[in-house]
């Protein structure tokens, strides 16, 4: 079971991120070859350290725009045989609507719904083209996509849509053997999360590492039967 992905190639956008980066250790603990999109100073030679020996399981690539649908197109058409895709990458601004300009509303869905859109629509192409066929998408939705409150309106509409991408392409793409899956967090515990609720029960939040397990094993082959499920993995909150 720890090795059943090996020679499995997996892309996990967002990997350089505080869950990302535990779902890269995850997937590589389980034997996958992960290829992880990056841009700017995202520090990707954390990962890399983080890995150790493992790390030559990791296959960074910089300077691709999750948002450019060329750039995305261009990165997937590059990739060997792709087993599953995993997509971490996202952002979070909190205003309530009088204080939301329309270019915030863009930002938020392009950061949360865009990149979602174009990984998952270039994944199913690539797994479409294998021969074999088959393979695995897990988006990362929100808890604020499923309990809508005030105050964050922009990013709950934008991970609502990666909530209902999830569902229709799980439909779309069920009889080609590919399975698409949604996780939820709630609050992640994140150093940034802590340093902006310094007073919240952090020991309640759910951690990197235990979304990244929930991750993993719906990217798993032996996971045959669970598709266009919304997985709420809150915690205790």
């Amino acid at each position: 079971m720890d090795s059943d992905l090996k020679d499995k190639h997996i892309v996990v956008t967002g990997g350089t991120g505080e869950l990302g980066r535990a779902v890269v250790e995850a997937l590589v603990a389980a034997g996958a070859t992960c290829h992880v999109p990056h841009r700017g100073q995202t520090a990707p030679d954390g990962l890399r350290a983080a890995l150790g020996p493992a790390a030559r399981q990791l296959h960074l690539v910089g300077d691709v725009d999750l948002t450019s649908e060329p750039e995305v197109t261009s990165f997937y058409a590059r990739l060997p045989t792709l087993w599953a895709s995993v997509h971490a990458a996202g952002g979070f601004a909190a205003a309530e609507v009088t204080n939301t300009a329309l270019v915030d509303l863009r930002f938020q869905i392009d950061m949360n719904l865009t990149t979602s859109f174009l990984c998952c629509r270039e994944a199913v192409r690539k797994m479409v083209a294998a021969a074999a066929g088959g393979g695995r998408i897990v988006n990362v939705a929100s808890r604020a996509a499923l309990e809508p409150k005030g105050g964050s309106t922009a990013y709950s509409i934008a991970k609502a849509g990666v909530v209902t991408l999830t569902q229709c392409l799980a439909d779309e793409v069920k009889a080609r053997g590919i399975l698409v899956n949604a996780v939820v967090p709630s609050i992640i515990d994140t150093p940034a999360n802590r340093r902006a609720m310094p007073n919240a029960r952090h020991d309640l939040w759910p951690k990197p590492a235990q979304i990244a397990a929930t991750i993993v094993w719906l990217c798993r082959p032996q996971n045959q039967l669970v598709s266009g499920a919304v997985l709420p993995v809150y915690g205790q909150v």
